[in-house]
């Protein structure tokens, strides 16, 4: 599960995230959104999905995990959850301004994954599938958001996956894109994100790297935000 400094991950993990961190992730401001269409990508077992659509944002989310069962994700969410429990409080990549401790975080992370198995039953807001293909019409949504996915796990997943992925993504996106975050669990900078910039296929979108303020893994106070080019 470690590596030198950071969570050697050997796959991606299921962790509950909820709505105030992505509001703290991407800079959200809710009442602009409200009857907006919103798409998270890799959303996992996330409540940010269910705590948004109660805020009237019409969000959808999207994950290979939807799938399976409630039970089956279950079976998959809580051992990783446990796992990055026990590792995190000795990895020195992770500062706990905002979660205080492990046992915080697993709290919220708990609660956030018990949020959405409560709203999984509303099948129409859970939409099963991987990137690099979205199941999506053109311009289906105003915003897409993408959290610790793409850059994150940079040595799992490819360049070509992560240029055709933000194609894709920008396909069914009619307003922006935000990426977050742009460093690896490493805490490094993504290397792709240069990459993407300077990548002729990518030349009509404006990449921008926006400062927030919030910061647990180290480095990850900042988003990539994707928009096309006047």
């Amino acid at each position: 599960m470690r590596s030198k400094r950071g969570l050697q991950l050997d796959r991606v993990v299921l962790l509950g995230r909820a709505f105030k961190e992505y509001r703290r992730y991407f800079l959200l401001e809710p009442d602009n959104l409200v009857g907006k269409s919103v798409l998270d990508v890799a959303g996992g077992v996330s409540s940010f999905c269910a705590e948004a659509n109660m805020l009237g944002i019409k969000v959808t989310s999207f994950d290979p995990i939807y799938s399976l069962t409630p039970e089956k994700i279950m079976e998959r969410s809580e051992p990783d959850l446990e796992a990055v429990y026990r590792a995190i409080g000795n990895v020195p990549t992770y500062r706990w301004s905002y979660y205080k401790n492990p046992e915080r975080m697993r709290e919220l992370r708990k609660r956030a994954s018990t949020i959405f198995l409560s709203d999984y039953t509303t099948p129409e807001r859970y939409v099963a599938g991987e990137l690099p293909r979205l199941s999506f019409a053109d311009g289906q949504f105003d915003l897409t958001l993408v959290s610790y996915f793409l850059f994150a796990y940079q040595d799992r997943l490819s360049y070509e996956f992560h240029r055709d992925s933000i194609l894709e993504i920008m396909r069914v996106t009619r307003g922006e894109a935000r990426v977050y975050p742009t460093v690896t669990f490493e805490a490094q900078p993504s290397e792709y994100a240069s990459m993407l910039r300077s990548d002729p296929a990518l030349q009509r979108f404006e990449f921008t790297e926006i400062k927030t303020d919030f910061v647990f893994l180290v480095n990850s106070n900042s988003f990539l935000r994707v928009r096309r080019g006047a």
